[in-house]
């Protein structure tokens, strides 16, 4: 396992749970309890010959940057499987003017865009664009280089911050309403299975306010109708593996498809390459097959979507983020950890051990997950166990689900 955060903790803890010896890389607190910590490396080729020394049967990819960096590549140069798309094909995400010309080609639905290599250009497009607008910095950002601009003073910061960089690129496209949700695809590059649909909630403050984050909140299924199901599946998901492979792009891992589901029906709001964090902390807890036979399967282009089993109840999971969080995160404040009962994880998404001590250590600090046979139920657990965790300042929204009217109340 490549990563440490919360998305790669949810994986490493599906592994072991289900038998699997996990060795991981760089790791972190959570993690350690499980698998064994192996030294850390940035590089691809290290990454690769790492796996190599270690006989690993397969390398699972967790954080984007990997991906970009081409560690899957490396991994199959050498002859090791790896569960992710190559650099070339990460693309998806890794470039949203691309994808967005992707999308275009192929006939899959999303807004309506244009894309701007220069700021002048850029500027001069907002007079044609009525407000809300969303400005999107083309390159990799975490989950926060999206600006949902009100006004054309704040959409022109927004692209002003965008090209302090070299070489930026941004995205205009028009404001999608409707209500998020986040499908997942395992895929050997043909033949796919979908999770759970999730809802994620992007901005830091309860109600959609504030700005955007990384993920604040899942919730787990999301209730999406038989026919937007079937759109997502046809119009979406398989178009999108056909065409890359059409474009000699095979994508094997996970194919996150964020969309907006508009009156128009569902559209994407954007894909990435890898499991969604912190949607894989909702996700995952649900699977009941194999999901180290599964990334392996999909590596070698053999995946069976019959074999893909996830329970039917759900799960909740509440972020608990720094001070200071998505903007400068105070780190080193000590954190305290309940006990947890059954389907209930404490994923560690940026911690750290100092003497001993257990500290935060990154903007999203902890991921509180449970897992219950309704939603209200998982809500109520996961909230009652977020309240637990000794963390001077955390932030934490108190409205995860209520956008389809979830409550987190004991049933």
């Amino acid at each position: 396992m490549i990563g440490g955060g919360g998305r790669e903790h949810a994986i490493v803890h599906t592994c072991a749970r289900q038998g699997h010896t996990v060795l991981c890389t760089p790791g972190n607190p959570g993690i350690a309890a499980l698998a064994r910590i192996l030294d850390s490396f940035q590089d691809a080729e290290s990454l690769a010959e790492l796996a190599v020394r270690e006989s690993a049967d397969v390398v699972v990819v967790g954080p984007e940057a990997y991906l970009a960096a081409g560690v899957v590549d490396a991994c199959t140069a050498l002859g090791i499987p790896a569960f992710g798309p190559t650099r070339a094909a990460s693309r998806l995400e890794g470039d949203k003017g691309w994808s967005k010309a992707f999308m275009l080609r192929h006939g899959i639905p999303t807004a309506q865009h244009a894309t701007f290599t220069e700021l002048e250009g850029a500027l001069a497009h907002l007079d044609s664009q009525s407000m809300p607008t969303v400005i999107k910095d083309a390159a990799l950002r975490a989950g926060k280089g999206v600006t949902i601009a009100q006004s054309q003073a704040e959409a022109e910061a927004a692209l002003r911050d965008i090209f302090s960089a070299p070489d930026a690129c941004a995205v205009i496209e028009d404001f999608m309403t409707g209500q998020e949700v986040s499908v997942l695809a395992l895929t050997d590059g043909e033949h796919f299975a979908l999770t759970p649909p999730s809802q994620d909630h992007k901005t830091i403050y309860a109600g959609d306010t504030g700005p955007m984050t990384g993920g604040m909140g899942v919730i787990c299924p999301f209730p999406l109708s038989a026919t937007d199901l079937e759109v997502i599946k046809t119009r979406i998901i398989a178009p999108t593996l056909a065409g890359m492979r059409a474009e000699g792009l095979l994508f094997q891992g996970v194919l996150y498809a964020g969309l907006m589901l508009t009156p128009d029906g569902p559209k994407v709001v954007e894909f990435n390459a890898r499991f969604g964090d912190p949607e894989a902390e909702a996700v995952l807890p649900l699977l009941q097959s194999d999901l180290a036979q599964h990334c392996l399967d999909a590596a070698n282009g053999k995946l069976d979507p019959q074999t893909v089993q996830f329970s039917d109840e759900a799960s909740a999971v509440i972020i608990l983020a720094a001070p200071g969080y998505p903007g400068d995160p105070v780190r080193g404040v000590p954190l305290g950890l309940p006990d947890v009962g059954d389907g209930e994880i404490i994923f560690h998404a940026g911690t750290r051990m100092e003497d001993g001590e257990l500290q935060s250590n990154g903007g999203r600090v902890l991921a509180v997950t449970a897992v219950a046979p309704t939603l209200n139920t998982a809500l109520a657990r996961a909230y009652a166990l977020a309240d637990q965790v000794d963390f001077a300042g955390a932030q934490m929204r108190r409205d995860i689900g209520g956008r389809i009217g979830a409550q987190a109340v004991e049933e």
